[in-house]
């Protein structure tokens, strides 16, 4: 299985180090946010990924290139991880947009997994791609934890039928026979697993949105939309343990919770 790390992000919540450094390239325990997800990518058997660049790109890649375990060639070497950079400069393309920009590195593999940067977990990768099912367009790894956001699922399936944020009291359901009360309600990892089919149905959202090709949109907007088109599965890991090291005050606890992870 293929990957791709969504690393582009602006980072604006890890001010004053983003005015200067990529959010992917910050440190936590000796190592970048990003050095930590390829290597838990690494550890699950998948050697291959593709990483988006717009904040400090330059940056980005100058740090890959003179990483001894990346290769930029056609072929991983042995025991490492080979890259393939999207170059999002020209414009920041949001989740959704990210995915299909990276069409040309991750069409025909079957199945891809995608991996928030300023993500760190104990989910065993192993583990999330054997609860895909056979007619999943996306997989998303979910948990119950404190999140204002919520992917709404069918109780009887775990199948996506909405969304919801408490805090301002929105909500969009795909499914007009269910309410948010009848659903279960979970927090979203970001980590989830694609099917290469994606792609099409990508396509088919942005002339049904009116977006020409090329244009910026939401994977969850994405997902809401097809939902009703193709199964789209959250998965529950019981006791998940997870960090969004995605603001200043999680630096601290991210150090003590990859030593855990040792």
């Amino acid at each position: 299985m293929k990957s791709m790390i969504f690393a582009a992000g602006l980072g604006t919540r890890l001010k004053p180090l983003t005015d200067t450094l990529p959010k992917a390239l910050v440190p936590v325990a000796g190592r970048t946010l990003l050095e930590h997800v390829c290597r838990k990518l690494m550890a699950s058997g998948i050697n291959e990924t593709v990483i988006n660049v717009h904040h400090f790109a330059d940056k980005m890649e100058s740090w890959i290139s003179s990483q001894d375990w990346i290769s930029l060639s056609d072929e991983s070497g042995q025991g490492k991880m080979l890259v393939h950079i999207s170059d999002e400069r020209a414009m920041l393309l949001e989740t959704g947009g990210a995915v299909l920009h990276a069409r040309r590195f991750l069409d025909g593999c079957g199945s891809f997994l995608v991996h928030n940067v300023d993500i760190l977990s104990d989910c065993d990768i192993s583990w999330l791609e054997s609860h895909v099912r056979q007619d999943a367009l996306a997989t998303l790894l979910v948990s119950s934890r404190k999140t204002n956001r919520f992917f709404l699922f069918a109780p009887d399936s775990m199948r996506l039928v909405g969304w919801k944020n408490v805090a301002t009291g929105d909500v969009v359901m795909s499914d007009p026979s269910l309410g948010p009360d009848d659903c279960l309600a979970y927090g979203f990892s970001g980590i989830h697993i694609l099917s290469d089919s994606v792609f099409g149905l990508m396509d088919e959202y942005l002339k049904e949105m009116g977006l020409p090709a090329g244009s910026k949109f939401s994977i969850k907007d994405f997902y809401l939309w097809a939902a009703s088109r193709r199964p789209v599965y959250g998965v529950v890991r019981d006791g998940l343990r997870l960090l969004d090291v995605g603001k200043l005050d999680a630096l601290l606890p991210a150090e003590d919770f990859v030593k855990s992870l040792e």
